[in-house]
């Protein structure tokens, strides 16, 4: 499907220079911009915002409200919670130790992205490590391990620097949003949540 000619019922719009392979479910409202294509098999929900030059699937999911940003590939093994921002030109890698001359497409690793979670722009995500929800990984970040939830995390490799609120405000030593006023405590593991 292209240009959104083979379904005028739809109720989310593709960019005439995008391209929707059949076999996708995209939700209400999903805006597709420019010079991008979603693979068959991809699944995405409502309200969902895909920048110019961004490459979905195949069968990668996607939750609602999620936005990825300009020059983005998501490829087969990446699933996206609800209301993910992958920020302009964001890494996903699917296999650990690609070679032009080996056939690696029954390696692929799985990487989960969590509600609510930033990518910072050129940041990579190492195939294989979850992001967990609210995490925010900051730009040019390269993250080579599964990030808790509401986890600051910067650097090549990425290392824990502290920890966010839902809302993306850094956290002082008092664990209170600043902009919510929400308060969060460390369980008993040594992991944020709301308190």
């Amino acid at each position: 499907m292209t240009k959104n000619e083979s379904a005028p019922h739809v109720d989310y719009f593709v960019h005439e220079s995008s391209y929707v392979d059949e076999g996708c479910e995209i939700g209400a409202g999903t805006k597709i911009w420019h010079f991008s294509h979603i693979l068959g098999g991809t699944k995405m929900g409502a309200g969902c915002v895909i920048a110019q030059n961004v490459m979905i699937g195949p069968d990668v999911t996607m939750g609602k409200g999620c936005k990825v940003q300009n020059n983005v590939s998501l490829y087969k093994g990446v699933h996206l919670a609800d209301n993910v921002f992958c920020g302009p030109s964001c890494v996903f890698t699917n296999v650990l130790n690609p070679r032009a001359n080996v056939e690696r497409k029954d390696e692929f690793r799985v990487t989960h992205v969590g509600e609510g979670a930033t990518i910072g722009a050129n940041a990579t995500i190492v195939c294989g490590h979850d992001v967990g929800a609210y995490a925010m990984i900051g730009a040019g970040a390269v993250v080579t391990k599964t990030v808790p939830d509401y986890a600051l995390m910067v650097g090549v490799p990425a290392r824990q620097m502290g920890w966010v609120s839902a809302e993306g405000e850094i956290l002082g030593e008092d664990l209170k949003c600043p902009r919510s006023g929400t308060q969060y405590k460390l369980n008993d593991k040594g992991l944020l949540q709301p308190a």
